[in-house]
């Protein structure tokens, strides 16, 4: 896949690359790395481990395990410098490696991705400061894919909703100027949402910073509008909590609701893919143990079939898996008709890609097989029912009585939560009535030590009381205030028309096919901006209000200023511009025709469902413009609701 016009994510692969090993090579001879397990992933997308012993890494040890061994003298710590508890983590462990060892160990420290006052003052106080080397590793966004930039952060979620910690909006700042430095500044930054506003002032501060340093000359003469990127959209979770409550229905979005997909890879048992290519299955009957061994699979657009398929609608993925093995078998019987030798040496040579293929269809073959399974059985039906009722506007209280049905069949709490959530979140709250009866039955069905995980909620938001404060549940008018402190999904879900009765799903034409019939609020807000004609044809059935410009960003949020008044937060639409002179000059010099990137930022997790809506709404523009997603993490529903979730429980002493 060619690069993206504006954004080289490559190039963001290399530095990261050299910067790292750069780190490693500075610590001479043999080392040992003990690495956070949260940062393996993300360095292992552009890091393999035969790389970093070629840098002299001999052995590898997560750091939660505290397992470290005193195999060598060099021992190199890789952890986030914004976390306390891998500071105190690592402190112990050195003290131990002093403690124990007969040699003295040479230490260096890399904090990803700066070095903080905090981990300084740990050190410090552990009394190991003194005997280290630190250094940073400025690792800010890890590519996904071409198209998908994420932060390399664990847990913004929780850190920004419910800790109320904005660490992932000042580290969002910093990975974003750099792409500014290289291409030039966002010539306009829109945005909804309080946490989205905070990152735009954020921006504006950094680049008000840069330019008064000294040493910046270079970022202070490149500082003019870019002339490849149109625009940075910033979006708040906190604007649209319904899309990540929702059971993803995307092949991609549905494998990871099943197994989970982290940095690009699932880990799925092997009794349904079967062994790796080239592990012979035994020929003796196989132990519990050996059906439980679990095997990873790359999921990413280096896999051509796995990227046609990761966008559809699940309910299509079935008859393109027989359209590509009908051709497959096509292409492998054509050696049959080969009757010179040149015709049967391009065979030879297209061999390994049509094993490679045979070998990924399998694969999809069984998750899709595994997913039907998954998708026809009752329980799957009934939450998907009530989720659709909820979405649609049915009356709430009528889905009460299946989600009690479902918390007596012991489903597990994160499904429950789901759905008590999303009916909070749509309705402005549930009856207080029901809510404390909800409360009662699920701290009966799950243990007392989820009082914890409903007080977590309430401060997030998501489950809470109706109360006549929150007059947005009234399913009519928009609100009066010109920022909302509630989205309201019943004014928006006539107004962006967020409900779609006939959704084409073998041959979409909107956003809607991702959930079979729901278009996502937050990808509606992007629309809103750089669909503008289309959404307002789609919403009010005419193009008669479209504003004068509708070809780019130009015109923000025109035509949809009243909208906006149902979503929950602030509504920004910021123009930064550079010297004037050297603008026109550039602009005469480069033209206006090329393809220009618009940059959309989810800030506190994007759904891999609204990434696949996103690549729709991409395929719209095409040939004018392209759509980089970036975000603090990729979420779904298991996530928001675990982030709330108390681990402990008071049975156990």
């Amino acid at each position: 896949m060619a690069p993206y016009p504006g954004i080289d994510t490559d190039d963001i692969n290399d530095k990261a690359r050299k910067d790292l090993l750069s780190l490693l090579e500075g610590v001479r001879g043999k080392k040992n790395l003990v690495i956070e397990q949260s940062l393996a992933g993300p360095i292992g997308l552009f890091a393999k481990f035969s790389t970093l012993q070629d840098y002299g890494v001999d052995k590898v040890f997560f750091l939660e395990n505290d397992n470290l061994d005193t195999s060598q003298k060099n021992v190199v710590f890789l952890a986030s410098g914004e976390k306390a508890s891998q500071c105190i983590a690592i402190a112990g462990q050195i003290k131990k490696l002093q403690q124990v060892s007969s040699i003295e160990h040479e230490v260096s420290v890399i904090w990803v991705p700066r070095r903080t006052l905090v981990c300084n003052k740990i050190l410090e106080e552990a009394g190991v400061l003194g005997d280290i080397s630190v250094e940073a590793l400025p690792l800010h966004f890890i590519p996904l894919d071409q198209d998908v930039l994420t932060l390399a952060y664990d847990d913004p979620f929780a850190d920004l909703y419910l800790r109320k910690d904005p660490t992932s909006i000042f580290l969002a700042a910093q990975a974003l100027m750099p792409i500014q430095q290289k291409y030039g500044l966002f010539p306009r930054i829109i945005g909804k949402g309080d946490n989205a506003r905070r990152l735009m002032e954020l921006l504006l501060r950094m680049r008000s910073e840069a330019a008064a340093d000294e040493n910046a000359a270079t970022f202070r003469r490149g500082m003019m509008p870019s002339t490849s990127i149109e625009s940075l959209i910033i979006i708040d979770r906190e604007v649209d909590m319904v899309t990540p409550l929702l059971t993803q229905l995307t092949y991609e979005g549905l494998i990871d609701e099943m197994f989970g997909i982290k940095n690009n890879q699932a880990e799925i048992d092997t009794s349904i893919i079967g062994q790796a290519p080239g592990q012979q299955p035994k020929a003796q009957a196989s132990t519990p143990q050996q059906q439980g061994l679990k095997r990873k699979i790359q999921l990413d657009s280096s896999d051509k079939l796995y990227d046609q398929l990761r966008d559809a609608n699940f309910a299509i993925v079935g008859p393109l898996l027989n359209k590509v093995a009908r051709r497959l078998a096509g292409e492998y019987e054509s050696r049959h008709g080969a009757k010179s030798t040149s015709e049967l040496r391009d065979f030879v040579n297209k061999l390994p890609g049509y094993q490679a293929e045979q070998q990924s269809l399998k694969t999809h073959t069984n998750l899709t097989e595994e997913a039907l399974k998954y998708t026809q059985t009752e329980t799957f039906n009934r939450i998907l029912e009530v989720q659709q009722n909820l979405v649609s506007g049915t009356d709430p209280s009528s889905q009460h009585e299946t989600i009690e049905e479902l918390i007596a069949r012991d489903l597990p709490l994160t499904t429950i939560l789901r759905l008590l959530c999303l009916e909070s979140t749509i309705s402005g709250g549930l009856r207080p009535k029901d809510l404390d009866n909800f409360k009662r039955q699920i701290l009966h069905a799950y243990g007392y030590q989820h009082l914890l995980t409903l007080h977590n909620l309430e401060k997030m938001g998501l489950l809470v009381a109706r109360t006549a404060a929150n007059p947005f549940y009234i399913p009519v008018g928009g609100g009066g205030a010109s920022e909302s402190n509630i989205t309201n999904y019943n004014a928006l879900r006539k107004s962006l028309r967020l409900i779609v009765d006939e959704v084409n799903e073998q041959d979409p034409n909107d956003i809607a096919y991702v959930y079979s019939g729901y278009a996502p609020l937050s990808v509606r807000l992007v629309q809103a901006i750089i669909q503008k004609q289309e959404l307002l044809t789609l919403t009010r059935g005419s193009s008669s209000d479209a504003p004068p410009s509708t070809s780019s960003a130009s015109s923000g949020w025109q035509g949809f200023e009243d909208v906006l008044k149902s979503v929950k937060g602030e509504t920004f639409n910021k123009i930064q511009k550079g010297d004037e002179a050297a603008v026109k000059a550039r602009n005469m010099l480069t033209g206006s025709g090329k393809v220009k990137t618009v940059v959309v930022m989810f800030l506190g997790g994007i759904t891999r469902t609204e990434i696949a809506a996103l690549r729709f709404v991409g395929k719209g523009l095409e040939g004018r413009k392209k759509v980089v997603v970036c975000t603090t993490a990729v979420i779904g529903g298991r996530e928001v609701v675990g982030a709330a979730i108390e681990k402990g429980d008071f049975g156990k002493g």
